[in-house]
């Protein structure tokens, strides 16, 4: 082999070994793009916690939301109605974002039931993207916190009160501006470190 041959053989060697890397390369990109994005949703997060997520509307006023009522819906006797903006106004008021279909909504309906006999608040419900007869069951099982509740069939309610998903629940002052927002279930820990807190502050405030 002439020595031409042998410096073409070794470059063909070479660029086969550097195709070989490219395409390795070109495999890996994708991979490592995802754990960046992992890693960078991970700290929004918080560390993992859901619940810490900030929310933009804290501090501005509770979206316009007029639903109707979940048909055929009662307590203590009486039809619950739907949800009305004007009533936030004046009251502090505990909105629960629900659905039937949502197990940690099971989980955390006893301790809505505990806030609903406090008499110093209103608790609220959206119904989100439910069947009425699913979520009348559902309260007839666990409980009826809610003075009043509006049914969000299409989800567009939920939107505007920028809900990640079922359950979320807000606190809502007198002034009709939104103080506090939980992410997920309520549970015995955040009820105590920062629900009940939030409420207080709320109740606190003129």
């Amino acid at each position: 082999m002439s020595l031409i041959e042998t410096k073409l053989a070794e470059k063909n060697v070479v660029d086969k070994d550097a195709g070989v890397r490219r395409r390795r390369m070109i495999v890996f990109i994708p991979l490592v793009a995802f754990l960046a994005l992992a890693a960078l949703f991970v700290l929004r997060l918080g560390a993992g916690d859901p619940s810490r997520i900030p929310s933009a509307l804290i501090g501005h006023p509770a979206p316009r939301t007029d639903l109707p009522p979940l048909a055929g819906l009662e307590r203590d006797g009486k039809g619950v109605p739907g949800l009305d903006s004007a009533d936030f106004n004046g009251q502090v008021t505990v909105l629960n974002v629900w659905a039937s279909w949502c197990v940690p909504c099971r989980e955390e309906a006893a301790l809505l039931m505990t806030l609903a006999a406090d008499p110093r608040l209103r608790v609220v419900g959206i119904n989100y993207k439910d069947q009425p007869d699913n979520a009348r069951r559902f309260l007839g099982r666990y409980g009826n916190p809610f003075a009043a509740n509006g049914t969000d069939s299409n989800g567009r309610a939920a939107i505007e009160w920028g809900v990640y998903g079922v359950p979320e629940t807000f606190v809502v002052g007198r002034d009709s501006r939104i103080a506090y927002k939980l992410i997920g279930p309520i549970t015995p820990n955040n009820l105590d470190a920062a629900l009940k807190p939030a409420i207080e502050q709320a109740l606190a405030t003129r």
